[in-house]
């Protein structure tokens, strides 16, 4: 979409593909496995920011979070097998995984990735081994934030650190010792209690975000790069 990859699979696919890469046997220096969880918003930022891009061109998962990814796609006469939100997917590897999975909760406000961590530890057994807000400078706390995350032995890390989330996931791969590493935007918020999921009939018409940013004026922001978006994807793909 726009130049960027997204991988045609489902739900069930793509969390299989997470669980099997984690069950893969640690070998030297690990190299974390990116997830993207690909939506209009961080397509549109990419074609300003080239070391974004590239990070997303490079990851080894891309799934279509955004009801406009799947809508562009259709557009391009494409049908993806469904939408794969990031809060689906990574609610789908935590019960999967279980007891077996061993986690890194990174991002948002101070205390949401504790609590997101009592959640999901008494929900699916999942064993959080480290957890730390998103409030620090991504250059300059870099390589202390990675060595945390490598000290933990974490196989997953979840960060959710809003844009260019995928960009610091990407540049720190090799560092953070993780087999898997998903950016998840606002998941950790959703899983901790702080937002609430909007109700299950918008996701299945596909208007949720739509009634997300309504609801949120500080989301308001972010419609111009949504209206940019489709006006590119129906540029280029005439009916």
């Amino acid at each position: 979409m726009l130049g960027l990859p997204v991988d045609g699979v489902s739900l069930d696919e793509a969390a299989t593909w997470i669980l099997d890469e984690i069950r893969q046997p640690r070998v030297g220096a690990q190299t974390a496995r990116l997830v993207v969880t690909l939506n209009p918003e961080i397509a549109i930022l990419a074609r300003s920011d080239d070391r974004l891009a590239t990070a997303l061109r490079r990851a080894e998962l891309s799934v279509a979070d955004g009801v406009g990814i799947t809508w562009a796609a259709r557009r391009k006469g494409l049908e993806l097998p469904q939408r794969v939100p990031g809060v689906d997917l990574v609610t789908e590897v935590l019960k999967r995984g279980g007891s077996d999975l061993s986690v890194y909760l990174l991002g948002a406000k101070p205390g949401v990735a504790e609590a997101a961590a009592r959640v999901v530890t008494e929900r699916y057994g999942t064993r959080v081994v480290g957890v730390h807000h998103g409030y620090f400078d991504k250059d300059k706390g870099a390589s202390a934030i990675s060595a945390m995350v490598r000290a933990s032995r974490a196989d997953l890390l979840l960060a959710g650190l809003g844009e260019g989330q995928e960009l610091f996931l990407h540049e720190n791969a090799s560092a953070v010792g993780a087999k898997v590493m998903i950016g998840v935007g606002g998941t950790l918020d959703v899983l901790a209690g702080a937002i609430k999921r909007m109700p299950g009939w918008t996701s299945r018409l596909g208007v949720e975000w739509l009634f997300r940013v309504l609801l949120d004026p500080r989301r308001w922001k972010r419609l111009p790069r949504l209206w940019r978006f489709t006006w590119l994807v129906l540029r280029r793909t005439p009916s």
